[in-house]
């Protein structure tokens, strides 16, 4: 089980409203409880490999402070994205920036899209949903990797709308 899987039965297991799941496949062992004030989980996860065992502490619901940045981060320049219109994902699930593996990407860096083309497809459940761009302009940066999860209200792209 990877940690995609992992990530994705947490979140469902959070939103069910179920006070407790028990997973055993194989070497893998999973507990996940939750609370029923704030769905908080509490996760258990073992891996039973030779001499391997991991646990994943507990998620924690609260806001963790930010750690000060290292000085080499303070001196690169920032890029001023405030110009840009961001395409965000209207889904959680598996983005594909191809309709097919051996296509050739919807959108690139410099493509050049109208309101209502394609930029991407987000798998959820088996469905393949087609995003459109809600705007029209030049592709300046594409913020998502091909077959990587995705948020919802995640932004995917950044489009230059001028």
């Amino acid at each position: 089980m990877d940690l995609k899987e992992i990530q994705n039965l947490i979140k469902f297991v959070s939103n069910s409203g179920v006070a407790e799941v028990k997973l055993e496949t194989g070497d893998v062992k999973i507990t996940i409880r939750t609370t029923l004030e704030g769905n908080t989980p509490d996760i258990t996860y073992v891996q039973q490999a030779p001499q391997m065992a991991a646990a994943v502490a507990p998620v924690a619901a609260a806001p963790v402070a930010a750690a000060p940045a290292a000085p080499a981060a303070a001196e690169t320049p920032v890029e001023d994205t405030s110009k840009y219109i961001t395409i965000k994902s209207p889904m959680i699930g598996t983005l594909y920036r191809k309709p097919a593996p051996d296509k050739s990407p919807f959108v690139e860096v410099g493509s050049t899209i109208n309101k209502g083309d394609v930029v991407c497809v987000v798998e959820a459940m088996k469905l393949f949903n087609e995003i459109e761009a809600e705007v029209s302009g030049k592709i300046v940066k594409v913020l998502v990797d091909d077959s990587s999860p995705v948020e919802f209200d995640q932004p995917l792209f950044l489009v230059d709308p001028s």
